[in-house]
């Protein structure tokens, strides 16, 4: 009886703090974090815009985006804001870890957050627009710098942040590092590390696309959103160094298959990583007269085959020097979102090294091959009757053994047409003398 009235009172008890513990549970809250890392481009703009979906179909406490970006193109970077702009869950936009930055695009990403927070040692700023070939005409300038100025302003009136300095971010490229951002009041506040973040986050009030929200960080648990294994690649290639590498493996491929015909896997593997860095090409500020000049390099390596010595292979080196440097610097402007791209030189040089040498290196083997072939048939050819090519007065060309050669006559003037017979040989150089009729 007693051991019946003991259980009887711990499971009543049990069932009393049943609702407490679902309860504390259900105040726990989540948070969505996700990193961007990287160029902004169309990839990451469609995870960012999947993250806020996503923490609103959980009904997250917030999506925390941690950025770390130099920049990037200017219509991925509006979709971004104009996503944030809209979000229902508030979201954070966290410049970590140390030694992050958000320049050109993450400028506007990050004052369009919720809540904007940095690291320590981070810095924000830049966003001004220059010209990839010089100085902007002025109208130009005073055009595009006017239409991003507008824009960064308004993003910050909306937020409620320092609109001068957005501007000036934008004329003046002024930059600022945490604690200067947060003096200025740009941010609205220094977190050293994500739970430190996430303590001073509790308790703050956000007004979002669909009314205020207070925030409910102090113990929730963090769901990280990871980019697919698809985004990842292919954010990973749209990198100016990656795509130039890409591109010339893929030169590298379709030159294999052309010496090599029928050989099939070069060429396949060839023109995918071809569209692999047409695909980065994409997402990028190309120069089409740079690709032009490379491929015209290529060209110019494979007819240097034909032809004896070298000029056109030094051509071909430098026309890819111009075209590896100027692959990402298009005519015309460089939108404010939109970092200073390039190949990195020393990339360039080892790529152009590497072209020239291999061409080089093949041209000496083919005279290499076809002067053992002529040699090998100097024996043979003495005694052999040929055609005078041209009048020999006393070198020219004769036709013999079925190959045209170069040839003295021993007897000369001998005229073109006349029939020869070869009688010595010294090197590459045959001696000839007239056949006389009987």
């Amino acid at each position: 009886m007693r051991r019946s009235l003991i259980l009887m009172a711990l499971m009543i008890w049990a069932f009393a703090l049943a609702p407490l513990s679902v309860q504390a549970q259900g105040e726990q809250g989540r948070v969505e974090l996700l990193l961007a890392e990287g160029v902004i481009d169309p990839i990451m703009s469609r995870f960012i815009a999947r993250g806020i979906t996503q923490a609103e179909q959980a009904g997250a406490e917030c999506l925390i985006v941690q950025l770390d970006t130099p920049g990037g193109l200017d219509s991925a970077m509006r979709e971004i804001v104009q996503k944030i702009m809209g979000s229902r869950v508030p979201v954070v936009v966290y410049v970590a870890p140390e030694g992050a930055r958000a320049a050109s695009a993450g400028v506007f990403i990050t004052l369009a957050a919720h809540i904007a927070a940095m690291a320590p040692a981070t810095d924000i700023g830049a966003a001004h627009p220059v010209s990839l070939e010089g100085e902007l005409p002025e109208t130009m300038e005073t055009k595009v710098v006017n239409e991003a100025a507008s824009y960064i302003r308004t993003i910050a009136e909306r937020r409620g942040r320092n609109v001068q300095w957005a501007e000036d971010a934008v004329r003046k490229s002024l930059s600022l590092t945490a604690q200067e951002a947060l003096e200025k009041d740009v941010i609205d506040l220094i977190a050293r590390d994500l739970e430190d973040l996430l303590r001073q986050l509790d308790g703050r009030e956000v007004e979002t696309a669909w009314g205020r929200a207070v925030l409910k960080t102090g113990t929730a648990a963090v769901e990280r959103i990871e980019m697919s294994l698809p985004e990842r690649f292919i954010h990973r290639i749209i990198d100016p160094n990656i795509a130039y590498i890409l591109f010339t493996l893929g030169v590298w491929g379709i030159i294999a298959e052309f010496y090599n015909p029928g050989a099939i896997l070069p060429g396949l593997v060839g023109a995918i990583l071809l569209i692999l860095a047409f695909i980065a090409f994409g997402s990028l500020p190309v120069n089409w007269g740079g690709i032009a000049l490379i491929i015209l390099a290529v060209i110019l390596f494979i007819l240097d085959i034909k032809v004896s010595g070298f000029i056109l292979s030094i051509i071909g080196g430098i026309a890819f020097i111009l075209g590896s440097l100027l692959l990402f610097r298009p005519f015309g402007v460089r939108p404010p979102a939109l970092p200073e791209l390039g190949v990195n030189p020393w990339l360039v040089a080892g790529t152009t090294a590497a072209f020239v040498a291999f061409f080089i290196f093949v041209i000496a083997k083919v005279v290499q091959v076809h002067r053992a072939r002529v040699m090998s048939g100097l024996p043979r050819v003495i005694g052999a009757h040929g055609l005078a090519v041209t009048d020999l007065t006393p070198r020219g060309v004769v036709w013999a053994d079925g190959e045209e050669w170069t040839a003295e006559a021993l007897d000369p003037p001998i005229a073109k047409g006349e029939e020869v017979k070869i009688v010595q040989v010294e090197g590459l150089l045959v001696k000839v003398e007239r056949v006389k009729r009987r």
